[in-house]
This record gives C-alpha cells, sequence and structure tokens, in this order.
C-alpha cells in the first residue's frame, strides 16, 4: 500500500485570475525517493509548434519555450517529461531544459527531477525508425540524454514499449545502468499489466506512462489501481488531448458532462480534465505539455480544482458510459 509520504495535500481553493497558482495545491508524490508535485510538465510540444510530424510543424520561438520552463519552474513544477526523441527542425526538448534551468553554471534546480524515455527513434527528418533492442542501444540513448541534459545521472528512465512482447531483456540492459549509477529509477511506458509485472521481476519499478483519461482506455481502471496498491505512480499521458492525441481535443468533441463540471467550476474543459485525472488516486501525475503561459498557468491552477462526487458521478459516465 502507499505510504503517508505519498498522500494528497489538503485541498486548496482555485486560484482567482489574481493569484499567481501553484503545482503545490496539487500535493506531492515520491518517486522512489525523489519528491515530486503531482502537477508537472511535458516537454513533448515545446521544441515546435503545429504538427506532430517534422515537416508540418513550425519550430518553436527559443526564448518562448525557455520562458515557459523557467515559468514552470517558478510555478512550482519541479517534476519533467522528456525524451531525445522529442526535437524539431531546430530545437531539442531537452537543450531547452539544459538552457532554460542549468544555464551557464550547469546547476539544476535541486529538487528538479527530470523523467527520460527511450526505446523509440527518429532519424534527422522526424521519421520514427526501429526500436532501440540491443542493450548498447538503449545505452547509447541514456548516453544521448545525459549528453543533451548536461548531467552525469538521470533522474527517472522509462523503457517505452510497443507490442506485447516481452520486455526482460531491453528492461535488463536498463537495470544494468542503473547499478552502473547512470540512472537513478526506472520506470516503463506504454506498457500492459502482464509487462509491467515482468519488469518489476527484474528491477523496483517507479512509474507507468500509459495512455489514459476520461473516455480514454476505461478498461484501466484495474491497472490504476494495481499501481497505486504498489506504491507505483501512474503517469498518463493525452490526458487532456484524449483519443485527440497530437492533434488535441475540440470544444464541440466534448461531452456535455465535462462541459457542465467544467460550467460549474469556471473552468475550462483542459482543467477539469486534468482535475480528472488526479481525483483518480494519490499516485496519479499529470504531465500536461505547453509552450503557452497562459495555458501552463491553467495546467497549473487545475491541480486546485476538487470535484464533487456528483462530479466524479457524472464524470464517469464519459469515462466509461453504461450500456442502456
Amino acid at each position: 500500500m502507499t505510504s503517508d509520504r505519498n498522500a494528497l495535500a489538503t485541498p486548496t481553493p482555485v486560484p482567482s485570475p489574481a493569484v499567481s497558482p501553484s503545482a503545490a495545491a496539487a500535493g506531492t508524490w515520491t518517486l522512489g525517493d525523489l519528491p515530486v508535485r503531482r502537477v508537472g510538465f511535458g516537454t513533448m510540444r515545446l521544441p515546435q509548434t503545429g504538427g506532430a510530424l517534422i515537416e508540418d510543424a513550425v519550430p518553436r520561438d527559443r526564448e518562448q519555450a525557455i520562458g515557459v520552463l523557467r515559468r514552470a519552474v517558478e510555478l512550482g513544477v519541479n517534476h519533467l517529461d522528456t525524451a531525445a526523441f522529442y526535437f524539431s527542425r531546430l530545437r531539442s526538448a531537452n537543450e531547452l531544459i539544459n538552457r532554460a534551468l542549468a544555464g551557464p553554471s550547469g546547476r539544476y534546480p535541486d529538487d528538479l527531477v527530470i523523467a527520460t524515455k527511450v526505446g523509440p527513434a527518429r532519424d534527422a527528418s522526424g521519421a520514427w525508425t526501429d526500436h532501440a533492442r540491443t542493450p548498447a542501444a538503449l545505452r547509447a540513448q541514456v548516453e544521448e540524454n545525459l549528453r543533451q541534459l548536461g548531467r552525469d545521472h538521470l533522474d527517472v528512465v522509462n523503457l517505452r514499449v510497443l507490442g506485447t512482447d516481452s520486455v526482460a531483456e531491453r528492461f535488463g540492459a536498463l537495470a544494468a545502468l542503473r547499478d552502473a549509477g547512470l540512472i537513478r529509477h526506472l520506470g516503463v511506458s506504454n506498457v500492459t499489466p502482464e509487462q509491467l509485472e515482468e519488469a518489476r521481476g527484474i528491477a523496483p519499478v517507479v512509474c507507468v506512462q500509459n495512455m489514459y483519461g476520461i473516455g480514454v482506455r476505461p478498461e484501466y481502471a484495474e491497472f490504476v489501481r494495481h499501481c497505486g496498491e504498489q506504491g507505483i505512480a501512474f503517469v498518463p499521458f493525452y490526458s487532456i488531448a484524449a483519443a485527440g492525441r497530437e492533434a488535441g481535443t475540440t470544444a464541440a468533441a466534448e461531452p456535455e458532462a465535462i462541459l457542465a463540471v467544467a460550467r460549474e467550476h469556471g473552468a475550462t474543459p483542459a482543467q477539469i480534465r486534468l482535475a480528472w485525472t488526479l481525483h483518480q488516486g494519490p499516485h496519479l501525475l499529470a504531465i500536461p505539455g505547453t509552450g503557452d503561459l497562459g495555458h501552463l498557468a491553467a495546467n497549473v491552477a487545475a491541480g486546485a480544482l476538487r470535484l464533487t462526487e456528483e462530479n466524479l458521478t457524472r464524470l464517469a459516465e464519459a469515462h466509461a458510459p453504461t450500456e442502456t
């Protein structure tokens, strides 16, 4: 079961527009021995705007991206999600993190936790290539993240998986790098419950990063609960975008339940989606990403929303509609 240090913080009122939101409002969780605030920041969108593919996107202005990262930390965010394969023609997420938060001194904030992932690979055009499957290929990806971030170790490395085949060899290779001091903690991403248990038989797993949100994979409910019972963080991606993935969601596509709850709280549908995620258990960590300062503040403020039981019942029906 989870420990007291991983308990949800005391509810805090939603900040008014005149008050800066704080990531502390959502409480904290401990990844291994690393305390993080439950509202974090995902950097996938940071290097570019527009399409998911490099040829369809526009590199984001460097100073804008750096400003968003620094503001996130000012708002109390201390959990960043990144990867060496998050890049555009001119920008990489890791380089932006390094420039914004380490700077010339090379010293990051003491409480900052950077989680990255390995496995997928992209060529210079942005096209996806074969996953790294050998120990040598995975080590090369770990070392590339270290180089880009300017660090001598990585806080958390998630093994990103495609398919349902065994993860033993790949996770074992990362466990060896953890033993060598290059990685502090390990996680898994896009996995089945069976793959999680296989990984746990090799080395401790501090987090599972899978796609999850209102209306997305309601069949994961037991998996999510199981992670909490084992003290493992569940870190959903696309919790705002939902089935829209990289393209996001639109107001016209939002279920009426989300719109109604948003009206009741004076919040946006995106904030309600984030709040619902956090209400699924104290081990749920949100990692919304944006390149917009206004959206960043709204995402952080969502951590202070406290949904009522009536709200949650209504949203549960939107998440997993009952058959009539």
